[in-house]
């Protein structure tokens, strides 16, 4: 199973005026074992050639690398992957096009939704949005963690918890099921990002252990 410990998701207007690649590299170099590229405003070319450097940041550092929404842009770039929300592309089709060489993660936040996406074809899930958070202008309602839990329960595919997480509350979101946690501003919106990412990659494993 791939290592979703501590998977980042690069925002660029979240990191306080810093260069994406800035935000990227610090992120790895604290530990991140996923980095999320999600630059919804940025022309497809931008992305693309952005894409090609953050992929060879993440293959140098032994992350998986994956792209938000643009499955085209995923395969331009050869990304380790797509993740798509339910609002995106379905994720059936996301699965036919990707082909089985690549990851698929759709973002869930019922039973439902987390069973479906499976049947889909979905690698895995991101779950949320658990806590209140100002990151996603999207999230909708706060799932907590017993939403995190019925979701757990329902499917067996890996799953990472998304909305307001931080070191504080990364154990009772692990304990929950999670395989591992997914952040944007406790990140990439941290003054020292490598130390955020560090002390997040230590809360996620401390719990385990």
């Amino acid at each position: 199973m791939l290592p979703w410990d501590l998977y980042v998701i690069i925002t660029t207007s979240l990191g306080g005026g810093r260069p994406t690649l800035e935000l990227v590299r610090q992120a790895l170099a604290g530990g991140a074992t996923a980095i999320q590229l999600r630059e919804k405003e940025l022309p497809a070319r931008q992305l693309v050639a952005l894409g090609r450097e953050i992929r060879e940041l993440t293959r140098s550092a032994g992350a998986t690398f994956i792209i938000d929404d643009r499955l085209d842009v995923a395969l331009a770039v050869e990304a380790d992957g797509v993740h798509i929300g339910q609002e995106d592309l379905p994720a059936a089709i996301a699965r036919r096009l990707l082909g089985p060489g690549r990851i698929l993660g759709v973002s869930v936040g019922t039973v439902d939704q987390a069973r479906q996406a499976v049947a889909d074809g979905a690698d895995y899930l991101g779950v949320g949005t658990l806590f209140a958070t100002s990151s996603k202008g999207d999230a909708g309602e706060p799932i907590g963690l017993a939403g995190l839990k019925a979701i757990r329960e329902a499917v067996t595919v890996p799953i990472v918890g998304i909305g307001g997480i931080n070191s504080s509350n990364a154990a009772g979101v692990m304990a929950a099921g999670a395989d591992g946690v997914a952040v944007i501003s406790a990140v990439i919106g941290a003054p020292d990002i490598t130390a955020a990412a560090r002390e997040l990659l230590a809360a996620v494993r401390q719990s385990r252990a």
